[in-house]
C-alpha cells in the first residue's frame, strides 16, 4: 500500500527492494491532482533522493533493501549536457575578450547547467528575473552597537565567520529613523534613494552570483528570516546541549538546571506550559500511530514467536507478544536517548521468528518432549543468549568502524534470505490457521489441510489476505490497513452473536480463535519460564549455528537501513558507527532483561516522523503507552479471532515474496536472479539456516565469476609506444625507435586470483603463437604490477607457467612495479619463480624495467657496429660530414630468426646513416665541436663549418658527483651539453616525483634557457660530470654576432623539447593508466 501523500509505502510493505513507479513530478505533462496535492504538508516537502521519491517505488517498513536499477529509466542525453558546457565555454571566452562597447549579454552567467538537480531548478529564480546590476552597492544598515541591542535582537549569521563580523566592533548606532534617512559614511550624507535595492530572492547557492547584491539586514527581530548555516561553520547543537535540556553546559549546566527545575518560583509558566501540555499534544497523534504499528506488529510476530503448533508452545502466544513489547519498549528507549534520529522508531526484528522456530526445534529434539518446562527454559534461554550476541557483535562493529564492511555482501543475497522469511511466514499462517503442529511438505499434511474441519481455518484467512493485497495496490490511504484489520473480528463477532449455533468457548475448541491465557496470567509470566536449573547447556550449544546466522543476518539490516534513512530524512551528520554502536547496547540490554533483538526500523520511523514524530519526547511517550498496553495485552488475546494474525501473516508473506520474487526479476541478471530462488527454496522446503549458508556460498560463487570476467590486464604497450625516461643521443633514440616493437608491456591491477590470471595466460600464449610471432616478434615482456593489491597461490604459481613459455621462445620476463622485497615480491618468489626455472628479474618501477630492455638492445646495436667497422672501408683525408647514401655494404651476420632478422634491419637502417660518426677524423676533433656534430646531427643538416662559429660561445665545466646544477623554479642562466657522466632532472607531477637519467652526449636545460623562463626541474650530478656551458652573456653575444647559428639553436632546442615532450607524456601516461 503506497502512502502517496508521504512518498513512502504502507508501514507492512516489507519490501526487500525498492520496486519502480515513474514518479509524477517526472512525468511529462502529468500534473498532481488537487485531491493529492492537498495532501502534500511542510513537513512532506523535504526533498527525497531520485531513487527513493518515485510513487511506484515501494519503500520497505522494517528493511531498506536499494533496487539495483528502475523499470524504467528516464533517458538522458549525455551528448545536450556535454554541447550545454561547450557552449558555456564558449561564451565565457566571448565575454573575456570582448570590449566593453560590445559586452556581451550577462543572462547565461544566470544559466543553471543540464545536470542541476530538480532542488536547485526549484530553489533559484526563473530566466526572467532581474540581476542586480554589479555597478552598484545595495544600502546595508548598520548593526547596533551593544548598548543599543536589544535582549530578544538575533546576532549569529548563517555563518562563524558572518556571526564574528557582526559582533566585531566597531558598530555604529542604529539610526534613529529607523534607515530610511541617510547613512552617515566617512562624515559625508549618501541618500538611501541613490543605491540600488536588494534583490527579493533569499537563497544562497551554488549558481549565486559571487559579487551580487548584499542583502540588507532587518532592522527588528520580527523583520528577521531563517538564514542556513550556509559555510557549515556554526556549532552543531548535539542531543544533550543545553537547548536541549538538564544535560546541556556540561556539569555546571546541568547542576543550574536542576536547581531551576527544583525551585518553582524560577519557572517560567509559558515555558512549563509549552514543555508539559502544547508539546505531547503536538506528538500524540504520531504516538497513536505508532502505537497501532506496535500493536499490528506485536500481533503479527510476536504471537508467533515460539512454534505454536507444537503443544509443548501452544500456550505460550501471550507471553511471545510480552517479550515483542519488551524488545520494543527496550529499543524505542535507547534509540529516543542517544539516536541521531529523534523520532526513531525500535522495535523487535521480526526476521528472527524462523530463526527461532529452528532453535525451538533442535531443542525439543534433544532434550525431549517429556520434559516440557526443561525444553520451553532452554529455548527462552537461547533467544536471550542469542540478543546479547547480536548486540556485542554490534557494538564491536562500531566500536571498531566496520559497519562498511556489509556493503560487500550482494544485496542479492539479502533479498534472497527476506524472500525466505516471506515463504516461511506463508507456511507459518497455514500451520497458526489450521492449528498444525509442524507444517511439513508430506501428503499427510497435505490431507490434513483439505480436511472439512481443517479447510476453512485456513481458507478464510488466505482470501481475506488474498483480497487484501489487491486491495493495497488501488487504496493509497494510510488508515485502510488498520479499518481493514479491525474490520475482521467486527464482522467475525457479529456473525457469532448473531448466528445462536455458534459458541465463543466451541470456536476457541475448534481453532477459530486463540486460547485464553490462564486466569491471572501477568504480563510479566514470560519471565517465570527462565529456570536455570532446567536449561540444557548441550542445547543451547548445538543452537550457535543458528544464533550465528541470526546474527548475520540482523547485521545485515542496519548498516543498509540507517544511510537509507539519513538520505531519505535529509541527514548529512550521520555517525553510522555510534547507531551501530547504540543496536549493540539495545540488543544486550534487550538480552539481559530476557529479551530478544530488535533495531531502528527504517519505514515505521519515516512514518512516525512525517506524522509529526521527529522529536525525543514523541518516543518517550510511545514508550510509555506500549509499556501501558503491555500491562493490559494478555487479557484481550483469548478474544482475537486467528484469522486476524493468520490475515497478517499471509499477507506480509505475499508482499515478501513478491518482492523477493516478481519485483527484481527483471532488475537482476539470470545469476542473481537464479541465486535467490535456491535460497528462498532452501530455506523454504529444506532448513532456514542452510539456506543462509546457501546463498553465501552462491554469493562468492557468483562474485569468483564476475570477477573472472573481468580481465586483470588494465593496459598494453610496445617499446615504440612507450620508453623509458632516459634521455638518450639520437644514434640510441632512433635506434630504440626501430626496435621498441619487440619490448611489450603488460600493466596488471587489482587482486590476481585463479580465476583473473588464466586470462593473463592466454594473453602471452597468443603473444608468442607462431603466426603472430612471426608477424611481431618479441624480446622482452615486462609486466607491471603497480595496480596489483595482493596475489594467490594459484596465481603465482601462474607466473611459473607464463615464465616457462616465454622462455620457450626465447623471451625475458620482467616483473616491474613491484621490488623483489616487496610483499607481492616475496610471494612471487616464495613459489620459485626465477629460481626453479629461467631467470626473472624485479624492478621497482616501469623506467627501470624499460630502460634495462633498452640497454640490452643498444648491446645488440653496438656489437653489429663493431663487427661493421672490421670490413669499414679506409678513411679519406677529408673532413666532409657523411653522406647518407654512401654506405651500402651489407652486414656480415645472418639472421636466424624473425626476431633477429628485425634487429639487424634496424641495426642496417640506422648504421648506414651514422656509422661515419666513430671515424677518426670525428676523433680527432676538439670538443665542444664534436659533442655538438653528435647530438645535432638528425637535428640539422648544417656541417662542422657552422658550427665551429658556435664553439667559441661555450665553456667547459666539471661538476663532482652530488652536485645540483640547478634548482626548480630559478631563473635559467645556462645551456649544458653534457661531455662525460651523468646528470638526473627531478619533476615535480601531481602524480608524484618523476626522475629522467640524462646521458652522455645529450644537451639539458634548453628550453627554459632559450625561452627565458624558470627552471621546471631540478638537476643533480649523479657521476663526475664534464658538461660545455652557455650562459646568458655568451647567448646574448650570439645572437648578436651570429645570428643564422643562434636561429639554428632556436630551432633545435623546440625540436629537442617536442621529442622529450612526447617521451614524458607517453611514459606518464602508460604509468597512470
Amino acid at each position: 500500500m503506497a502512502a502517496s501523500s508521504f512518498g513512502f509505502s504502507s508501514w507492512r510493505g516489507r519490501s526487500t527492494s525498492v520496486t519502480s513507479q515513474s514518479d509524477m513530478t517526472d512525468v511529462p505533462g502529468q500534473t498532481l491532482s488537487p485531491n493529492q496535492a492537498s495532501h502534500l504538508t511542510i513537513t512532506d516537502s523535504r526533498p527525497l533522493s531520485s531513487s527513493l521519491n518515485s510513487y511506484n517505488y515501494r519503500e520497505p517498513t522494517r528493511s531498506f533493501v536499494p533496487g539495483s536499477v528502475r523499470d524504467h529509466l528516464s533517458p538522458v542525453d549525455s551528448a545536450s549536457f556535454a554541447r550545454s558546457v561547450r557552449e558555456d565555454t564558449a561564451e565565457l571566452a566571448s565575454y573575456v575578450l570582448a570590449d566593453k562597447k560590445d559586452r556581451l549579454s550577462t543572462s547565461f552567467l544566470r544559466r543553471i547547467s543540464s545536470t542541476s538537480s530538480h532542488q536547485s531548478l526549484d530553489q533559484h529564480e526563473s530566466p526572467d528575473s532581474q540581476m542586480p546590476d554589479a555597478g552598484t552597492i545595495d544600502e546595508v544598515s548598520e548593526p547596533p552597537s551593544p548598548e543599543f541591542r536589544t535582549e530578544d535582537e538575533p546576532d549569529s549569521g548563517p555563518s562563524a565567520l558572518t556571526t564574528m563580523l557582526r559582533r566585531s566592533p566597531p558598530q555604529s548606532p542604529r539610526d534613529p529613523n529607523g534607515g530610511n534617512g541617510v547613512t552617515p559614511f566617512n562624515g559625508q550624507q549618501l541618500s538611501s534613494t541613490s543605491l540600488s535595492q536588494s534583490s527579493p530572492s533569499n537563497v544562497v547557492s551554488e549558481s549565486t552570483p559571487l559579487l551580487g547584491g548584499l542583502p540588507r539586514r532587518p532592522d527588528s527581530p520580527g523583520s528577521a528570516t531563517e538564514v542556513d548555516d550556509i559555510e557549515s561553520q556554526k556549532p552543531k547543537i548535539g542531543p544533550w546541549s543545553s537547548s536541549s535540556g538538564i544535560f546541556g553546559g556540561g556539569i555546571q549546566g546541568t547542576i543550574r538546571s536542576i536547581r531551576s527545575v527544583a525551585n518553582p518560583k524560577t519557572w517560567d509558566k509559558k515555558v512549563v506550559f509549552q514543555s508539559v501540555v502544547m508539546d505531547p499534544i503536538h506528538c500524540l497523534p504520531a504516538v497513536v500511530v505508532g502505537l497501532l504499528l506496535n500493536i499490528l506488529d506485536a500481533l503479527s510476530y510476536g504471537m508467533i514467536l515460539f512454534p505454536l503448533g507444537n503443544p509443548i508452545f501452544s500456550s505460550l502466544g501471550p507471553a511471545g507478544i510480552s517479550i515483542f513489547y519488551v524488545s520494543t519498549i527496550v529499543s524505542q528507549l535507547t534509540f529516543s536517548t542517544g539516536s541521531l534520529f529523534r523520532g526513531g522508531i525500535g522495535s523487535e526484528l521480526i526476521e528472527v521468528v524462523p530463526f527461532f522456530h529452528n532453535m525451538a526445534t533442535t531443542i525439543t529434539a534433544t532434550v525431549g518432549e517429556d520434559k516440557p518446562d526443561a525444553v520451553i527454559a532452554t529455548t527462552i534461554t537461547s533467544f536471550a543468549i542469542s540478543s546479547m550476541l547480536t548486540g556485542v557483535v554490534f557494538y564491536l562493529m562500531g566500536r571498531f568502524r566496520l559497519g562498511y564492511v556489509v556493503g560487500f555482501i550482494p544485496r542479492h543475497i539479502l533479498i534472497g534470505c527476506i524472500g525466505g522469511v516471506g515463504w516461511f511466514l506463508v507456511a507459518t499462517g497455514l500451520e497458526v490457521s489450521a492449528r498444525l503442529e509442524e507444517f511439513n511438505y508430506d501428503l499427510d499434511t497435505g490431507r490434513r489441510l483439505v480436511q472439512s474441519d481443517t479447510l476453512p481455518l485456513w481458507l478464510i484467512p488466505l482470501a481475506l489476505a488474498v483480497i487484501l493485497f489487491g486491495l493495497q495496490r488501488k487504496i493509497t490511504s494510510k488508515y485502510f490497513l488498520p479499518i481493514y484489520i479491525l474490520c475482521v473480528p467486527i464482522f467475525f463477532y457479529f456473525f457469532v452473536f448473531s448466528i445462536d449455533s455458534l459458541d465463543p468457548e466451541n470456536l476457541r475448541r475448534a481453532g477459530w480463535i486463540f486460547q485464553a491465557p490462564e486466569a491471572g496470567e501477568p504480563w510479566w509470566y514470560f519471565w517465570t519460564l527462565y529456570k536455570f536449573n532446567l536449561v540444557h547447556w548441550g542445547a543451547v550449544l548445538e543452537t550457535s549455528g543458528a544464533m550465528f546466522a541470526l546474527t548475520f543476518f540482523s547485521v545485515l539490516h542496519v548498516p543498509i537501513n540507517v544511510p537509507a534513512l539519513a538520505q531519505i530524512s535529509g541527514e548529512d551528520h550521520l555517525d553510522l558507527d555510534h547507531e551501530l554502536k547504540l543496536h549493540g547496547y539495545s540488543n544486550f540490554l534487550s538480552g539481559c532483561v530476557g529479551s530478544i533483538q530488535n533495531y531502528l526500523v527504517f519505514a515505521n520511523t519515516l512514518f512516525f516522523m512525517r506524522s509529526g514524530g521527529d522529536s525525543r519526547l514523541a518516543g518517550f511517550m510511545l514508550a510509555a503507552l506500549t509499556f501501558g498496553v503491555m500491562t493490559m495485552g494478555p487479557v484481550i488475546i483469548g478474544y482475537i479471532p486467528v484469522m486476524v494474525v493468520g490475515t497478517l501473516i499471509f499477507v506480509l508473506g505475499f508482499e515478501l515474496l513478491m518482492d523477493a520474487l516478481i519485483s527484481p526479476r527483471r532488475k537482476l541478471k539470470l545469476l542473481e536472479y537464479l541465486t535467490i530462488v535456491v535460497i528462498v527454496l532452501t530455506m523454504g522446503i529444506y532448513d532456514f539456516v542452510v539456506g543462509i549458508f546457501v546463498g553465501i556460498i552462491l554469493a562468492f560463487v557468483s562474485a569468483i565469476l564476475h570477477a573472472s570476467q573481468v580481465s586483470a590486464i588494465r593496459a598494453t604497450y610496445t617499446g615504440d609506444q612507450v620508453g623509458s625516461m632516459v634521455r638518450r643521443n639520437p644514434s640510441q633514440h632512433h635506434y630504440l625507435h626501430e626496435v621498441g616493437s619487440q619490448t611489450y608491456v603488460i600493466k596488471l591491477s587489482g587482486f590476481l586470483f585463479f580465476g583473473t590470471i588464466v586470462g593473463v595466460e592466454k594473453k602471452i600464449r597468443s603473444l608468442i603463437s607462431d603466426d603472430v610471432f612471426t608477424e611481431h616478434p618479441i624480446k622482452f615482456v615486462i609486466v607491471d604490477l603497480w595496480h596489483v593489491t595482493g596475489i594467490d597461490y594459484s596465481a603465482a604459481e601462474g607466473f611459473k607457467t607464463i615464465n616457462r613459455l616465454l622462455y620457450g621462445k626465447g623471451v625475458h620476463l620482467l616483473i616491474s612495479g613491484k621490488d623483489a622485497e616487496s610483499r607481492l615480491g616475496r610471494d612471487l618468489r616464495a613459489v620459485g619463480l626465477g629460481a626453479d626455472g629461467p631467470e626473472v628479474m624485479f624492478m621497482p618501477d616501469l623506467n627501470s624495467a624499460l630502460e634495462s630492455c633498452e640497454n640490452e638492445q643498444l648491446k645488440i646495436f653496438y656489437a653489429r657496429q663493431e663487427a661493421l667497422r672490421i670490413s669499414r672501408p679506409a678513411p679519406s683525408n677529408n673532413l666532409d660530414v657523411p653522406n647518407k647514401g654512401q654506405f651500402n655494404q651489407s652486414l656480415d651476420i645472418l639472421s636466424q630468426s624473425p626476431r633477429r632478422d628485425h634487429l639487424d634491419r634496424a641495426a642496417r637502417n640506422v648504421l648506414n646513416q651514422q656509422e661515419m660518426r666513430r671515424s677518426t677524423r670525428w676523433q680527432n676533433i676538439s670538443e665542444p665541436l664534436r659533442l655538438m656534430l653528435q647530438i645535432f646531427y638528425d637535428l640539422s643538416d648544417k656541417n662542422e663549418d657552422f658550427w665551429f662559429r658556435a664553439k667559441p660561445y661555450f665553456i667547459r665545466k666539471e661538476f663532482p658527483a652530488g652536485t645540483v646544477i640547478y634548482q626548480c623554479g630559478e631563473t635559467a642562466k645556462g645551456f649544458y651539453l653534457l661531455e662525460r657522466g651523468e646528470l638526473r632532472a627531478d619533476y615535480e607531477t601531481p602524480q608524484g616525483r618523476l626522475s629522467e637519467p640524462i646521458v652522455q652526449g645529450t644537451t639539458c636545460g634548453e628550453l627554459p634557457f632559450f625561452s627565458e623562463t624558470n627552471r621546471t626541474a631540478t638537476v643533480v650530478a649523479v657521476k663526475d660530470c664534464v658538461v660545455w656551458v652557455m650562459d646568458t652573456e655568451k647567448w646574448e653575444k650570439l645572437q648578436n654576432e651570429e645570428k643564422e647559428v643562434a636561429q639554428e639553436l632556436l630551432r633545435i632546442s623546440l625540436k629537442l623539447t617536442s621529442e622529450r615532450m612526447d617521451a614524458m607524456t607517453k611514459y606518464i601516461s602508460a604509468v597512470g593508466n
